[in-house]
Order: structure tokens, then sequence, then C-alpha cells
């Protein structure tokens, strides 16, 4: 059976290996094209991310050149002398990161002894390759290949940016690419559910150890208070919010009525983010443009190493496509929004390591979308195997 014979199969055939001929033998079948699935889109606004962020990144440096006064009165609002977290910036990353929150689903942690393997993979990638080969990567090309561009004290301060990023696995886009992949949602929910989990304890040590391997100094009270700001506080939120209303109004009620209504919210809170941190960092932007360029590089190089390193793991493993793919990908995302709270609350508004994070949102979007697509036409070659 070709491709355009399977494509005429409903949805849910599509995807799987296409049906036994009367007489095939299993190594002839195992030759045979694995049926295509259906082509999926992303949403409109999900689509044109990485346009929303061209405009914002305008907006902001509008902002912060036409508006100088005002924008550094909003990036000097803190909760409380000292605190170093922004107010405005953290009520707008609750309002994205809580709703992220609401959708984890603890319970199905039950499920891991079933499939142990693709966690495994993911988590292994996400804790024990992913922030050092970063850290590599960051130290490699700001302090070295690209040395002559870059000033020593910056340059330093771009590793930690990049280090913080990495340092984060993605808890919102995942959900995204595992649909574009046709993953399993459930078991989806279980790697985000666990890698959570372990954020809560593994963040805040690793960023603190491989920024002390780079030489440049993070105060700890500092990052101890981003850890509870941004991540235990909106986990907990979300986990008793989730845990009441399941009780009260049923599983149904919940995913169909109450989740739908943070969408805009989110969207809303991530855009006005982004405005102002291009605002913030307008005077970097307009006089160190060459920067972002640069930063682009070893993101993109970890994107493409960490995602095909976890990919053929799984493979190796005998782990199925719909797992392997998300884990694939989760292994190569990042949590931008806690990246970019995080740098700002240890290094400011205006520095290079929130530049570094916010270069993170510019390249992820299109970059995981070629990895979506490799994961997807690679199917037939992967489940041959399999």
């Amino acid at each position: 059976m070709n491709n355009a014979e399977c494509n005429s199969k409903p949805d849910a055939e599509r995807g799987q290996p296409c049906p036994r001929v009367p007489g095939e033998s299993e190594l002839q079948r195992a030759d045979k094209t694995v049926c295509a699935p259906a082509a999926k889109r992303l949403a409109f606004f999900e689509r044109y991310l990485t346009v929303w962020v061209f405009l914002c990144m305008v907006i902001g440096v509008l902002l912060g050149k036409l508006a100088p006064a005002f924008t550094a009165t909003l990036s000097r609002l803190q909760f409380g002398q000292g605190s170093q977290v922004n107010v405005p910036i953290a009520v707008l990353i609750w309002l994205m990161i809580y709703p992220m929150m609401l959708k984890v689903d603890f319970t199905a942690l039950g499920g891991i002894a079933r499939k142990p393997k693709g966690l495994a993979v993911t988590l292994f990638v996400n804790w024990l390759v992913k922030p050092f080969s970063m850290a590599f990567l960051a130290w490699l090309f700001m302090q070295h290949v690209f040395a002559a561009w870059i000033e020593p004290e910056m340059a330093k301060n771009y590793t930690a940016g990049l280090i913080i990023l990495a340092a984060a696995p993605c808890t919102a886009m995942v959900f995204v690419w595992s649909y574009l992949t046709d993953g399993d949602p459930v078991y989806t929910l279980v790697q985000v559910a666990v890698n959570d989990l372990i954020m809560l304890v593994a963040f805040a040590p690793i960023v603190m150890f491989l920024c002390g391997v780079a030489n440049v100094i993070v105060p700890s009270k500092v990052l101890i208070t981003s850890v509870i700001v941004f991540i235990v506080i909106p986990l907990a939120a979300g986990w008793l919010t989730r845990t009441l209303l399941l009780k009260s109004h049923g599983k149904e009620w919940f995913e169909r009525n109450f989740l739908p209504k943070f969408h805009p919210v989110t969207i809303a809170a991530l855009l006005l983010t982004l405005v102002l941190i291009f605002a913030f960092q307008a005077e970097n932007l307009t006089t160190r443009w060459l920067a972002v360029l640069l930063l682009a590089v070893p993101i993109v190089i970890q994107v493409y190493f960490n995602s095909t390193l976890a990919y053929l793991l799984m493979r190796r493993l005998r782990v199925p496509h719909n797992i392997a793919s998300p884990g694939a990908l989760i292994g190569a995302s990042n949590f931008f929004e806690l990246a970019v709270a995080v740098a700002i609350t240890l290094f400011g508004p205006g520095s290079g390591a929130a530049l570094a994070t916010v270069v993170g949102v510019l390249v992820e979007v299109p970059v995981m979308l070629s990895v979506c697509k490799i994961c997807n036409q690679s199917r037939g070659w992967y489940s041959r195997e399999n």
C-alpha cells in the first residue's frame, strides 16, 4: 500500500504500519512505507509565534527609545527592597505559568512503570546532557570562538543566560510538539509532570554549579527566591486549583470550560512580557544586534544535538515512535518563560543574560518545527527497526 492509499484512510489508521497483503512475508511488510499521518497544523497564534515575537521586539525597542524614563521606572519596580524580583515581569510570568501548571496531571505518574524506557531517556537528556552541553557550547562560542566580537564580561553574562535557558525543560509548548508528531498525550503528560517535580529541586543547583564553573557569580539567595516565586508557587497553585475543580466540577467541565478561558490571558501575558523585555533591552538590541545572531548559534546547535541524541537512544531501546518523538522534542526545547524571569531576577532586565534567554524565544519555534518535520518524515525508518 502506498502513501496515497494510506492517506485515504481515516485519521485513526494513519501513522500505523500498512496492513498485511495475503501471502506477504514479514520482511516484505517491514520494507513497506508506514502509512503517513494526516498533516497537522498549529493554531493561528502558535503558527506565527516568531512573527509575534518580532513585532513585540519592534514595539518594545520603540518604547525603550521613545519613553526611556517610563521604561526605567518599570524596570526598578521590585517586590520589596533587594528582592530583585521585577513586579510587572513577575505578574505577567505568573499569568503565563499558572495556566501551564493547570494542565499538569500528576495522577498520570502511575503509568510510568508500564513504559519506563521513554521517560528514562527523556530525563537523561533533560538533566544530565542538555544543561551541560549548553554550558560547554556557551563557553566555547561566547568566550572563545566569538571572543573578537564580545567583551569578556558580557561573554560571561551571555554564558549565564544560555545556561539558565537550558537548565529547565519545556512545559507548555511540549503539548504542541507532541500533537504535531502524533505523540501519546498521556505519556507526554507523565514526562512533563516528572520534569516539573525534578525542576523543583534540581534547577537551582544545576544553574549555580554550571555558572560557577563558567566563573559567573550567582547569588544563591536570589536564585532560590526565583525558584520559589516562578516554580513552586505557580506549580502548587495549579495543582491545588486542578484538584479542587476536578472534584467539584469534573474533568469534562475543567478541560472544556475552565482551561480554555486562560488561553487569551496566557497569550496576552506572553506578548506583554516580550514587549517589556525588549523595552528593557532596547539599548542592547540597537547597539549589539550582532550579539543576537551570535547567541542563536549555540542555541540552534544544542536543539539539534539533544533532539537527535534522544531520538536515536529511543530507537536503540525500541521505544514506540509516539513516545520517542515527543521525548526527543522535550529533550531539546526549553522553558523560556521561566528562563527569562530568572535571568531578569538574577542579572537585571537590561542584562546580557536576559537578552540570551529572549533570543531563545526567537529561535525555538522555527527550529522545533523543523525537528517535528524530521520526526514525522523519519517515521517509516524508525518503525522498521522497532
